[in-house]
């Protein structure tokens, strides 16, 4: 496997903490839900004694869901927390500086069950179709722009139901949808099942004008935060890194991390393993940042101001730049 730059020198960072460090470690608050893909990673850099190699100590804040996380973050309960950049934009054109760094580009997909005659998402027309999140979910607006340039409304031609990702994945299974537009790791489950992948959203992102498999989802912190702790700050991302080489590259860590997944077969475990793999981030901050601001404006237009209050443009400084190599 060719490695970044940016992984290249998370390395590098990390050997020089390893070896030039005698001061008591630094905490760094993450907010995490106790079953959710950072879970997996901040398991991996426990058991790698990675964070001791940083000279860091890792404060896991247990969260019951993602916006307990937003509430940790506001609250100065958490400096670390995953979400993502249009919720960041949104909150920095509110007056809340937060910035956001690549965590994740692993995207959700339509699924089919295998035998569906559904073999394009023109095909949905007529069918019904399960959309994880609500009316204004990120992955919906976008799906709808890219079908709308083939001339499909697909909100007016197809039934829609909205729902929560767990029940919308088991309804799915079960027969009472046609097809789910979810999110990535209900997707690999589904996929595990049997299901076909009928578009996945980086193909229908490259529609909207994205050059790349983007990170939809990323850290986020507060500016002011990061801007006193920049090497804290970079000393966390080079950890991270480590944790996602170690998994991009073990399949023996996998089995270590196993009941963390809730992947309840190998199928699955491995479903999950591949697309977790796919959306490590390893593309440069500015191409991140510019796909963005294309998608930014996007579903400014479809989402209004429910989804990215008063501002059409993504703000200038969501995206955090102060990582080497970045």
């Amino acid at each position: 496997m060719i490695m970044s730059v940016r992984t290249v020198l998370a390395a590098a960072i990390l050997a020089v903490m390893q070896f030039g460090t005698s001061c008591s470690a630094e905490t760094i608050r993450v907010a995490a839900q106790k079953t959710g893909t950072l879970a997996w990673e901040l398991a991996v850099i426990r058991s790698h004694g990675l964070d001791k190699k940083a000279n860091l100590s890792i404060d896991v804040v247990e969260l019951a869901s993602p916006e307990a996380g937003k509430i940790a973050l506001r609250s100065g309960t958490a400096d670390v927390m995953v979400s993502d950049w249009p919720w960041v934009s949104r909150e920095r054109s509110l007056g809340a500086k937060l910035q956001f760094y690549p965590y994740s580009s692993a995207l959700g997909a339509v699924m089919v069950p295998a035998a569906s005659p559904v073999k394009t998402l023109a095909d949905l027309k007529g069918r019904k179709l399960a959309v994880a999140g609500g009316a204004i979910d990120k992955n919906w607006l976008l799906l709808q722009a890219a079908l709308k340039q083939d001339g499909v409304d697909l909100k007016s031609q197809a039934t829609i139901v909205y729902g929560a990702p767990p029940l919308l994945a088991a309804k799915t299974l079960g027969g009472e949808m046609d097809a789910t537009l979810n999110y990535w790791n209900f997707c690999a489950a589904l996929e595990a099942k049997g299901f076909r992948r009928l578009a996945g959203m980086e193909e229908i992102l490259q529609k909207l004008g994205s050059k790349g498999r983007i990170a939809m989802i990323g850290y986020v912190f507060d500016e002011a935060w990061a801007n006193a702790n920049k090497d804290l700050v970079a000393r966390f991302i080079a950890v991270t890194r480590a944790a996602k080489e170690i998994l991009a590259t073990s399949d023996a860590e996998w089995d270590a991390i196993a009941p963390l997944t809730g992947a309840q077969d190998a199928a699955t475990r491995q479903a999950y393993r591949d697309r977790y793999r796919e959306g490590i981030p390893r593309r440069p901050i500015a191409d991140e940042e510019a796909d963005a601001r294309v998608l930014y404006r996007v579903l400014a237009q479809l989402g209004g101001r429910d989804l990215v209050g008063a501002a059409t443009e993504l703000d200038p400084g969501t995206f955090y730049q102060a990582i080497p190599g970045d």
